[in-house]
């Protein structure tokens, strides 16, 4: 087994923790996570690619053992959590490396990705949305809160929140729950619970729509410099739908698209599987 490292950087007063893999001159794969988990979910993926890749996965500012700052002191917007990123690789020395964007962590890698071009080696979007077509009906709550930031529409995502809504998003779409390991969801959920982390992410469902207003700028990104990109998605996930993968090819000649038969948290069920094409697509 390949030896993880765990470490934490202090960006500008701000500590990021992230978990290392891999010889620092192979090929480097930057580990992008998203709501409501951490670095940990690459838990599974980091020891599958290690013998031949250089693997970061950072927690963002406000998840897992990154700090939690106050909202009087960190704006808990993409803005902020992709230019906080951008800064955590500058400290740690990468020059150039693929993304692996996942969730929130789409948006943070391809801000990062419009700012430094060419810096992206390739893209590995794992049920990482950049199409209105992707979004479902589960993004209706967040979406009013969007057109309407009331306290009550506030209020009403606080069941996102939730330890069962957690368990949910690992398990739906998933055909033998029995199968997802509880390590995963119940660590989130701990980070969840943790005094202060609640408004800080009702804030980022907030500004998410900062996200969905950049879609096209995102397009044109992969229009004009055609990153070589790989899809791996979970077919059944209740938030992103397959389509938003399959919008990929628009954009992107030659682009992979391949679908798992999982939910949201696909490597939480198809580590293997998906650690197997992106060997197969990072070594082409």
């Amino acid at each position: 087994m390949p030896t993880v490292h765990y470490h934490a950087a202090d960006i500008g007063g701000l500590k990021i923790s992230y978990r290392e893999a891999g010889r620092p001159d192979a090929p480097t794969l930057l580990l992008l996570h998203g709501f409501p988990t951490a670095g940990h979910m690459f838990r599974d993926l980091i020891p599958l690619l290690a013998d031949s890749f250089h693997l970061v996965a950072p927690d963002l500012p406000g998840f897992g053992q990154s700090d939690l700052p106050p909202r009087s002191a960190f704006k808990y917007t993409f803005d902020n959590v992709a230019e906080t990123i951008d800064r955590f690789i500058d400290v740690i020395g990468l020059k150039r490396f693929a993304i692996y964007i996942f969730d929130y962590g789409a948006p943070v890698g391809l801000r990062i990705a419009l700012k430094h071009p060419e810096r992206i080696a390739a893209i590995v979007s794992q049920n990482g949305n950049a199409y209105e077509e992707g979004l479902s009906d589960g993004w209706n709550p967040i979406r009013a809160y969007w057109e309407n930031p009331s306290q009550a529409n506030r209020d009403a995502l606080r069941a996102f929140l939730k330890p069962e809504t957690t368990v949910w998003q690992y398990t739906h779409g998933v055909s033998d729950a029995t199968t997802v390991s509880p390590d995963g969801y119940s660590l989130d959920n701990f980070y969840l619970a943790r005094p202060g982390a609640d408004e800080p992410q009702l804030d980022l469902f907030g500004d998410y729509k900062t996200n969905v207003a950049l879609y096209p700028i995102f397009q044109k990104y992969f229009r004009d410099r055609q990153p070589p990109l790989l899809a791996v998605w979970g077919k059944n996930d209740p938030f992103f739908l397959p389509p938003g993968a399959e919008a990929f090819k628009r954009d992107i000649s030659g682009a992979v698209v391949r679908f798992f038969d999982t939910g949201h948290f696909a490597l939480e069920t198809h580590a293997a599987e998906i650690a197997a094409a992106i060997r197969e697509f990072l070594v082409r």
